[in-house]
């Protein structure tokens, strides 16, 4: 039987795994700024293995709109190449037989506007996990309140505390739901 700090812990745990999650989708969204974490999803058959980028090749940024993918392994570039072509990063790598440069043009604003709905989606998508989170977790206390026979007033003051816990992390949440679209919006 779990004890209330432990419902408290297991909470904030898992909503700070939902915050993490939602930042890491995030980072994965194409600013107008070359970011080596756009490439995080894209894997490359290597020797017919799905591999991330990132374990095949040295990935750089020479400048803010240019990203440079330098493999360890040169057999892997026309791997690597056709990978990124296939994505659906809408960008066109270009291959100099040892390296290949991504150019990051600047976002439309039919794009951006597009971008800043996947983020909302996601930010939203990270609001119903929090929220999930504190249903469990406001479960988890109601059942201890069977179980143990605890008083009314220490179960209302236990479920303000996750109430509590899970308006901070919605709060932090959105704070960088607001700070992603302003990078986005930004020209």
């Amino acid at each position: 039987m779990a004890t209330m700090s432990q419902i408290h812990q297991d909470a904030e745990d898992r909503m700070k795994k939902a915050i993490a999650s939602t930042q890491q989708e995030l980072a994965s969204i194409r600013t107008g700024r070359a970011n080596p974490q756009i490439l995080d999803r894209i894997m490359v058959d290597y020797y017919g293995t799905p591999t991330p980028i990132k374990q095949m090749a040295n990935l750089s940024v020479p400048d803010g709109q240019t990203l440079m993918i330098q493999p360890y392994d040169k057999t892997a570039l026309a791997e690597i190449e056709k990978a990124i072509a296939k994505s659906d990063l809408g960008l066109t790598p270009n291959n100099d037989g040892s390296n290949i440069r991504l150019s990051i043009p600047p976002l439309t604003e039919e794009r951006r506007k597009e971008l800043v709905k996947l983020v909302k989606k996601y930010g939203e998508d990270g609001k119903i996990a929090i929220r999930n989170i504190r249903r469990d977790a406001t479960d988890a206390v109601k059942k201890l309140e069977k179980d143990e026979h605890l008083p009314e007033d220490e179960v209302k003051r236990q479920v303000d505390e996750v109430q509590k816990l899970t308006d901070r992390y919605t709060g932090q949440l959105e704070k960088i739901i607001s700070d992603k679209e302003a990078e986005i919006l930004k020209i």
